[in-house]
């Protein structure tokens, strides 16, 4: 048995318990886990409206960061004692997980063990989702909700594979930490003149790429601060699922929408998106341009804690739970 969160019903307390050992198969690896990522879809998990694809744990938790502890029969590349970050189905509260080898990357002397947990969700988001929007160095890349988990990673990825950065933050102190990211342009969200200034920072040509978390409440704002060609690329939904798109404006300035989502994409899709980012996306981490922010680290224990500061937008990058 082991230690692990569990969501007894829709919106009750999340409550520590013990769990059986997770079951590696011949193409997993069993993992001891140091630290696990908090992401908003475990919000959604434990309010009972995402459950978890099937096959999947019962229990939240996307990312997780470890020691590999026995190895599948299939799985080569792998050793016990191996150090990684990986992307998970489901499951990472606890303080095992069985993780498909392919979704791991290698830990070395950097980044340190336990904050790698804050990187494999937001690194194959971003990754994937500038991909289908057709990224190329040079773009100009606004991300909307900078400070957040997938927003400080965003940013550092855009500039680090080569794009013109700039970033939405809520109020100055956040602003300035948004920039000490490398950010080219930082905007606060709640001044007036959000999208006067970064069409003023673009000399009124708007951006190629928004990366946006909003949702519905930001779609007018994303479509007028696009560039001739631009691509609204949408990838959290935490201001409203339902909106209306000026088409007209959209034709005018043949923009694309793209819309996407992780969790519940097929293991194979998830495969090439991890494999993609471990050859093109994770030597920027282990080089150091790209970096974990960390808000918090809490006890497993702590996960309602954690829950109650993501909800209330408290955090600036990634809060960790550790077993």
């Amino acid at each position: 048995m082991v230690r692990a969160i569990v969501v007894t019903a829709p919106g009750e307390p999340l409550t520590l318990a013990e769990v059986p050992e997770p079951e590696a198969g011949r193409a997993d690896l069993l993992v001891q886990v140091a630290a696990a990522g908090v992401n908003r879809a475990d919000l959604l998990q434990a309010a009972g409206l995402y459950p978890p694809p099937p096959g999947a744990p019962p229990w939240p938790g996307l990312e997780v960061s470890g020691t590999v502890v026995s190895v599948g029969a299939d799985v080569a590349g792998w050793a016990v004692g191996d150090r990684l970050a990986a992307l998970l189905p489901g499951g990472g509260y606890a303080q095992r997980v069985a993780v498909p080898a392919g979704l791991a990357l290698p830990v070395g002397d950097r980044p340190d063990l336990v904050d790698a947990a804050a990187l494999p969700e937001a690194l194959a988001t971003v990754w994937s989702t500038l991909a289908r929007a057709g990224f190329e160095a040079g773009d100009t890349v606004l991300v909307r909700g900078g400070s957040g988990g997938i927003g400080t990673v965003a940013v550092q990825l855009a500039r680090a594979a080569g794009a013109r950065v700039l970033a939405t933050a809520g109020g100055p102190e956040r602003c300035a930490r948004v920039a000490a990211l490398g950010v080219d342009v930082v905007v606060d969200h709640r001044a007036p003149g959000l999208v006067e200034a970064v069409l003023a920072a673009t000399d009124g040509r708007g951006v190629d790429i928004v990366l946006d978390v909003v949702g519905a409440a930001a779609l007018a704002e994303n479509l007028t601060m696009l560039a001739a060609d631009g691509r609204l690329a949408i990838v959290g939904l935490q201001k409203g699922r339902r909106g209306e798109l000026d088409l007209g404006l959209m034709m005018d300035k043949r923009a694309a929408l793209v819309v996407t989502a992780l969790r519940s994409r097929p293991l194979a899709q998830k495969l090439t998106i991890m494999a993609d980012v471990r050859e093109h996306v994770w030597p920027m981490v282990t080089a150091g341009r790209i970096r974990p922010v960390v808000h918090a680290r809490l006890p497993l224990a702590a996960a309602a804690e954690a829950h109650r500061a993501m909800a209330a937008g408290e955090a600036f990058g990634k809060i960790l739970l550790i077993p």
